[in-house]
């Protein structure tokens, strides 16, 4: 009896150490989620480890459209700016809800006179054919395009409970937002750049070359 019951208490403290094994194994999990929640990198390199692969498994492009363009592209701009987009909620501290994000967007934007508007009676010929005169719309901006190759994220600021959100998002630290107020900037600034004056500048000289190898010795350009 005396060797037996040694053994009857050493079997019923095995779950104990049992469990003791399993909490710290569980709170390393769970710490690890947080992390990867988080974006934080405590442990540089460790992702070599697991062997990461990337895999592109997109289809082919489909082409749903064509456009005929009849407009004439006469200058193109280079813009960057930096956006500082900051959101606060109320009653509570940034540490845990708010989120602050700098980000260099660049892109172009484009000018351009559309020939496709020009009328008969926009274009007038003398009887000689040697004097053109040509009354063309203003010259007008296209819409930003952002250049991912050349945007990127500065610094990015968010509380506990925005980390939590990326982590079950399907699109963790979204940058739309940022994108499309850097799209819009830069929108506001190629109205104030003399970037349609250009154009139409640029489109006058174009004309002008193309009618004179036509025999043409004088030609005019009128916008408006």
């Amino acid at each position: 009896m005396t060797l037996t019951e040694p053994q009857v208490k050493q079997e019923g403290r095995r779950p104990r150490q049992s469990l003791w094994v399993k909490v710290p194994v569980g709170l390393a999990v769970i710490l690890a989620l947080l992390l990867a929640g988080s974006g934080l990198d405590l442990l540089p390199g460790l992702g070599d480890v697991f062997g990461e692969k990337t895999t592109d498994r997109s289809g082919p492009a489909l082409l749903k459209s064509i456009q005929d363009m009849s407009r004439y592209e006469a200058a193109s701009g280079n813009f960057q700016v930096v956006v500082d987009l900051e959101k606060d909620t109320k009653f509570l501290p940034d540490a845990i809800r708010g989120s602050r994000m700098l980000y260099v967007g660049a892109g172009t934007v484009g000018s351009f006179v559309d020939l496709g508007k020009v009328a008969k009676g926009n274009v007038t010929v003398n009887k000689d054919r040697t004097a053109a005169t040509l009354r063309l719309p203003h010259a007008v901006l296209g819409k930003p395009a952002i250049d991912p190759d050349r945007s990127y994220a500065v610094s990015k600021q968010r509380g506990l409970l925005d980390r939590l959100g990326d982590f079950f998002s399907d699109n963790p630290n979204n940058e739309h937002a940022v994108q499309k107020l850097a799209a819009l900037h830069i929108g506001e600034a190629a109205k104030d750049s003399g970037l349609s004056a250009r154009a139409e500048k640029n489109t006058t000289s174009m004309l002008q070359g193309l009618l004179h190898s036509l025999g043409f010795k004088q030609v005019s350009v009128v916008y408006g």
